[in-house]
């Protein structure tokens, strides 16, 4: 069974590109394929949450000789909110994603960056992490290419290229690990590392991994590739790397600093400074833009921040914190990045000076874009505040006064940002009031907006029941903070 999140996606995409042709069945086929992966997720979820983590090897080798793949909770609510995500997108691609960008591959190669994502989720060793990061990185880069357009190459080639520098990083780190431990298992590197604290090599590896993927995740300074690119493909693409690829390195960063380097008190003052310095550096770059998906681009980033904090803290309520706040922003940042596609369906921009009036005309689509909006600012009862209070209250309960402010200060800007994109969007009048708004037919229409009210749903019911996602993303934490139960379950008596 945990397999199966990755041979899915897999399984659909090659008979996708047996159909190349064939648009029509690959349409039904992806959607198909997300709902079985939704299915499978929710499986794998119920096992690991009642009967602990599961660990199985390819190719029957024991651990750590072969290659283990293992879901504990982290990895399986991860598993869950990608499977959900990859529902909404793959529904709403449907209406969204252009013909020719269909005719090229579109829906196979979404498959193919849901393999790599699930992949990395779910590896249980450092060298197929890598793997699997190659995986997301050449499907991404096709999407993102997707169109040919000037702007989209543009982009494509600045996100290539940062992330062609995080991999080398990442493969020099595994190379070092390898050499001095023996082994790429990460439940056998957290056995070996401890014995080779007093070699000097010790103190490097943690420092590449973290810069490696910090790029991935979009951390400061190595943020610049992401409000580059992520504005140039269509919606539907946007929507998931928004939701997805950054928390994958998030992901990365805390299941290594949790398992391989735990408790390393000079790398978490250094995530505490990066933390504070990405939330202020995203959030300052949106209230600079004037485009509905550049500043949801770095509000990204800005929210980053929030996940880091809760990392560098190291307290169990912190690493709840940052994985109830993957999952909240998972959910309300492809949710934008969905309404800014059905405002630019209508209009035929995301210019904020170029659009208005849209809360008389489509009350609807206002209410779908503020409900998301104010997730992201932190108002309650929203999800939004929950996750934030979580970090906030850890941050206070270790007396890091000055990243709580900050914090705080960072929330103030990002309801500012929410606040213009509503103001220039729906609450002013339209200046070029030639320029009509397109109306969508009825099939379109419920294509894209089925999947956006599906997410404000699920935002809500964070919101309002919060003590159900909260304990699953404490009882993570516990595991992370105790990594002796993932070791017994990968390596049992081998260790």
């Amino acid at each position: 069974m945990i397999f199966l999140p990755i041979i899915s996606p897999l399984f659909f995409a090659v008979i996708m590109f047996f159909m190349w042709k064939k648009i029509k069945p690959q349409r039904i086929l992806s959607v198909v394929s997300a709902i079985f992966s939704l299915v499978i997720s929710l499986i794998i979820f119920s096992d690991v949450y009642e009967n602990g983590i599961i660990s199985a090897q390819a190719g029957g080798w024991p651990a750590p000789f072969g290659i283990s793949f293992v879901a504990d909770i982290f990895s399986a609510v991860m598993v869950i909110i990608t499977a959900v995500v990859g529902l909404a997108v793959a529904v709403y691609s449907l209406a969204n994603v252009k013909p020719d960008d269909e005719k090229t591959g579109y829906y196979p190669l979404y498959q193919i960056l849901l393999v790599g994502i699930n992949g990395a989720f779910l590896t249980g060793d450092i060298f197929n992490l890598y793997v699997w990061f190659e995986v997301m990185l050449i499907s991404s880069f096709v999407l993102l290419a997707l169109g040919g357009k000037r702007k989209q190459l543009e982009g494509a080639v600045k996100y290539v290229l940062l992330n062609l520098v995080s991999s080398s990083l990442f493969l020099a780190g595994i190379g070092m690990l390898y050499g001095m431990a023996g082994t790429l298992n990460m439940a056998d590197l957290a056995v070996k590392l401890p014995a080779l604290k007093d070699t000097g090599m010790i103190e490097i590896v943690p420092v590449l991994f973290l810069a490696a993927f910090g790029i991935k995740s979009a951390l400061f300074p190595l943020f610049f590739w992401l409000p580059s690119s992520y504005h140039t493909p269509s919606h539907a693409t946007s929507a998931i790397f928004a939701g997805l690829l950054t928390k994958v390195g998030v992901y990365s960063l805390i299941r290594v600093f949790t398992l391989i380097f735990p408790g390393n008190d000079s790398i978490n003052i250094i995530l505490l400074i990066i933390a504070g310095l990405t939330m202020l550096s995203g959030v300052l770059g949106a209230a600079s833009q004037m485009d509905f998906r550049k500043i949801l681009s770095f509000h990204i980033i800005s929210q980053i921040g929030y996940m880091i904090m809760g990392l560098a803290l190291q307290s169990p309520l912190a690493i709840a914190g940052a994985i109830f706040y993957m999952i909240h922003h998972i959910i309300v940042k492809t949710n934008l990045f969905l309404v800014s596609g059905i405002v630019e369906e209508m209009n035929g921009t995301t210019k904020l000076k170029k659009l208005g009036g849209l809360y008389k005309s489509h009350l609807f689509t206002a209410a779908l874009f503020l409900i998301p909006a104010l997730s992201l600012a932190g108002i309650p009862p929203l999800s939004g505040f929950w996750a934030k209070f979580t970090i906030i209250k850890s941050g206070l309960d270790a007396s890091e006064y000055i990243i709580v402010g900050v914090s705080l200060f960072v929330g103030l800007l990002t309801l500012f940002s929410m606040t213009k994109i509503w103001n220039e969007v729906f609450w002013k009048e339209k200046e070029n009031t030639e320029s009509d708004v397109t109306e969508l037919t009825a099939v379109k229409k419920i294509t894209l907006y089925l999947p956006v009210v599906f997410l404000a749903i699920i935002t809500i019911t964070i919101g309002l029941n919060a003590g159900p996602f909260f304990d699953a993303a404490a009882r993570a934490s516990e595991e992370l903070l105790n990594p002796s139960v993932y070791i017994e379950a990968v390596l049992g008596g081998s260790k």
